[in-house]
């Protein structure tokens, strides 16, 4: 069973939006403000501003406000559970794998 299944979908659905996942790439060389975020992409403020609303509501960034700035930052924790999830995924199917390279092998050494 899966630990946190709500915050996982929210995660991914978040993650399932390049404009989304390029926001958080950025985020990941350190906090910036929404204009310098919002720079790169060709969409009226309120539109990107969605995007931001979506990541804050999957826990994936945090915003704060100083004077006339509001600035973004990645939240750690959601990437945690998502590490975890991935890592058991990758161990689950590395263990398939395993089995089943033993079994062409055991098959090609019976031929």
């Amino acid at each position: 069973m899966e630990k946190h299944p709500e915050q996982l979908n929210g995660i991914f659905q978040a993650l399932a939006d390049p404009t989304r996942r390029a926001v958080v790439a950025r985020l990941g060389r350190g906090p910036a403000s929404i204009s310098d975020l919002a720079k790169p992409f060709d969409m009226a403020l309120p539109s990107f501003m969605k995007h931001i609303h979506f990541l804050e509501d999957s826990g994936l960034i945090r915003t704060h406000k100083e004077g006339r700035v509001r600035t973004c930052a990645l939240e750690k924790k959601p990437f945690t559970a998502l590490e975890s999830w991935l890592s058991a995924q990758r161990a689950l199917w590395e263990a398939r794998t395993d089995r089943l390279e033993q079994f062409v092998t055991a098959t090609q050494n019976k031929e």
